[in-house]
Formats: C-alpha cells, sequence, structure tokens
C-alpha cells in the first residue's frame, strides 16, 4: 500500500513539473506567435552588442531585424527584450529600445 501511495505522489509531482514547463513555454512563446521566443531571440543576435551597449554602432543586419519585428509582431520584440534569455545575454532593454533611433547612426 505504502509502496502505491508513493508512486502515485511521485507520479503526480511529476506531472505538475511538466505541466507547469509545457504552460511556461506555450505562454513565453505567445508574443512570438507560433515561434518560439528563443528563436525570436536568435533571430536578433546580429543586436546583440548594440542592446548592451550605447556606443556601439548598429549593424545594418540588427536594423533590418529590429524593423522587421517593429513592423509585424512588436509584442514579440517586447517579450524578446524582457525575458530572461535577454537578459542573460547581457541586453539591456534601456539601452536595447534606442535602437531604432541609433539605425545607421
Amino acid at each position: 500500500m505504502t509502496y502505491n501511495m508513493k508512486s502515485c505522489i511521485v507520479v503526480a509531482f511529476v506531472f505538475v513539473l511538466a505541466s507547469k514547463a509545457f504552460i511556461w513555454e506555450v505562454a513565453a512563446a505567445g508574443e512570438c506567435g507560433k515561434t518560439p521566443i528563443r528563436s525570436a531571440a536568435a533571430s536578433l543576435s546580429p543586436c546583440l552588442s548594440a542592446a548592451g551597449n550605447a556606443r556601439a554602432k548598429v549593424p545594418p543586419t540588427c536594423c533590418t531585424k529590429v524593423g522587421a519585428l517593429m513592423n509585424t509582431a512588436p509584442k514579440c520584440l517586447c517579450a524578446v527584450l524582457l525575458s530572461p534569455l535577454a537578459k542573460q545575454a547581457g541586453i539591456k532593454p534601456a539601452i536595447a529600445i534606442t535602437i531604432p533611433k541609433r539605425k545607421g547612426a
């Protein structure tokens, strides 16, 4: 009897953890449609230096990527900039939001 109860508790615990992970992934990708937030963030990799340093030159590829996201999915762009992944990469949202003004500068 004790073995079955322990098994049931372990299975329930694993189910809860898996459910939370699934819900977190779905919620994180929600602002970017069907594109996972990690993929959207990876597409902005040309902007990495400019998003962490206000004096860094904004590469043309970054301008193109940011412009496209601003026109098609501005909520996705915000979600990427405010994600834990961006923080880990050294992106500073206060600097990153200046990229559109710094394009071509």
